[in-house]
């Protein structure tokens, strides 16, 4: 099937319908209407086949993971979501593999109300890249920068289950489908924090989603706020399946320095209402540590080792094993 036919039959309508797209798939170039008032928030990501994801991952979890990875950016802002652009490169002309691809961005886009607006599709090794706009209050979107010593070290979620996941993938982590299923899940629909993103507005002091690794990204946090940072690793929440599936240590070292989790790590004043923030994004939150005067990370007293707080590298070797 050639391009064009691809691109109409497939990508030419896919996720929400929004009033605030003036023109959307099928010129040279989309054009939106922003709200007023709000200031626009944009990103963008690029997986690559044998690089972000395994080749055994199937197509419609390609199309939703190139976008969760998107909307998790719109939520460390506090963004609400609102359009995306597709540029797609492919080995070849695969109808169904294209078929399932849309798909999966396709239901992911009209849970959160994004519309793809337009992009561009291309052969080549396969790689997906999508670039999102959101927007946000005027001078209330969350940023790296505002932690303060004593701020409190909060996460959402259980870290660490996507690593795993994709451990199991690749044959480095076997166990019952009871156990690894709900960590595969993890790996291959990761779901982006929006709604707590939102909640965090004007109450969060600094946000980043985890990406590359709960250390290394909280390093990032703290560097941008000319903060330390102090983590109790008992602290750490950890999963049934996670605790499950592997030893205590290799737990803590999944949840530490695993990746792909796409969680919410953020600063939070003493004595703020986590709980309530929890409830209101309808997501279970944890405190594992503080923000000091000094630099870097330390782990239950001692500085974060060098394989944890390095993360994964784009332009470094394949991500290492937890």
């Amino acid at each position: 099937m050639g391009e064009f036919e691809l691109i109409e039959r497939y990508l030419s309508r896919l996720g929400a319908r929004r009033d605030d797209v003036v023109l959307a798939v099928g010129d040279d170039a989309a054009l939106v209407r922003p709200p007023q008032g709000l200031e626009l928030a944009l990103a963008a990501d690029t997986v690559v086949a044998g690089r972000h994801f395994p080749d055994g991952l199937s197509a419609e979890d390609v199309g939703y993971r190139v976008l969760a990875v998107n909307l998790s950016d719109m939520a460390a802002m506090g963004a609400e979501p609102a359009w995306a652009l597709l540029t797609l490169t492919l080995p070849s002309g695969d109808e169904r593999w294209v078929r399932e691809f849309a798909s999966g961005l396709h239901g992911l886009a009209q849970r959160f109300g994004v519309a793809l607006v337009g992009g561009d599709t291309t052969s080549g090794p396969l790689a997906a890249t999508v670039a999102i706009g959101g927007f946000v209050p005027a001078g209330q979107a969350l940023r790296r920068t505002g932690a303060r010593p004593g701020d409190e070290i909060w996460v959402s979620g259980t870290p660490g289950d996507a690593a795993a996941g994709l451990a199991v993938m690749e044959c480095r982590l076997e166990g019952p489908e009871a156990v690894v299923g709900p960590l595969l899940d993890r790996f291959r629909r990761p779901e982006p924090r929006v709604a707590l993103g939102l909640v965090l507005r004007g109450v969060a002091t600094a946000c980043i989603d985890v990406s590359d690794g709960l250390v290394a990204d909280l390093g990032k946090l703290a560097a941008a706020s000319g903060v330390g940072a102090a983590v109790d690793s008992t602290l750490l929440p950890c999963s049934r399946s996670l605790r499950a599936a592997v030893t205590p240590p290799e737990a803590r070292r999944f949840a530490l320095a695993g990746g792909d989790d796409y969680e919410l790590l953020f600063a939070l004043p003493p004595g703020t209402d986590a709980a309530a923030l929890g409830r209101g994004a309808g997501v279970g939150l944890a405190r594992i540590g503080e923000f000091r005067t000094g630099r870097g990370v330390i782990i239950d007293g001692e500085p974060a080792p060098r394989e944890l707080a390095a993360g994964f590298d784009h332009f470094a070797s394949p991500r290492p094993s937890p």
